[in-house]
């Protein structure tokens, strides 16, 4: 099964090889730059250091958390109470999306925003009992599991799912060609 805590890991580990700054610098740097907003200190990482979007926002996201906190898994805050038993599932669409090939994993509040060159997709619990898969692709075909957003979001397509069984050829193909167009 794919393992969040790992990538994060490791998305963090490459960070620090390429910037030559453990998460406890980035802590002290951005506390010494008397920057508070997210925005702001995503832009000063991408700036100051070459950091992609995806990489500049989770230094940003992980150095606002307390130190003890950074290492703990984002998934255990995301699916907890009600939303707890969505785990699983969200773990089998994690394992489908992880043998598309390699991708960054950036952990929201409230979901994992997933990258490429640019964002393809989100995966976050949609209620207690749903699964929501944001899509970042165009022209994607009609059918009744898909639902189009309105335009101007991250992501103009949608599809909730409640079981594995949903994790289905239809499902893995819209998540391709989202995966495909990222990158």
């Amino acid at each position: 099964m794919a393992d969040p805590q790992a990538a994060l890991a490791t998305q963090l580990r490459n960070i620090e090889a390429r910037t030559g700054k453990t998460l406890a610098d980035f802590r002290q740097l951005i506390g010494a730059s008397g920057l508070a907003k997210h925005g702001e200190i995503r832009a000063m990482l991408m700036e100051r250091f070459g950091l992609g979007h995806g990489d500049a926002n989770t230094v940003a996201h992980m150095a606002k958390e307390a130190p003890e906190a950074a290492g703990d898994d984002p998934l255990d805050a995301i699916y907890s109470g009600t939303k707890a038993g969505l785990r699983p599932l969200h773990d089998t669409v994690m394992q489908k999306i992880h043998a598309l090939g390699p991708f960054e994993i950036a952990p929201k509040k409230t979901y994992l925003s997933l990258r490429r060159k640019k964002q393809f997709a989100m995966v976050g619990p949609a209620t207690k009992d749903q699964i929501e898969i944001g899509l970042n692709a165009k022209g994607l075909p009609e059918h009744p599991r898909l639902k189009a957003l309105p335009p101007g979001g991250m992501c103009p397509y949608s599809v909730r799912i409640a079981g594995s069984a949903e994790v289905d050829a239809a499902l893995i193909g819209w998540i391709r060609t989202a995966y495909d167009a990222a990158g």
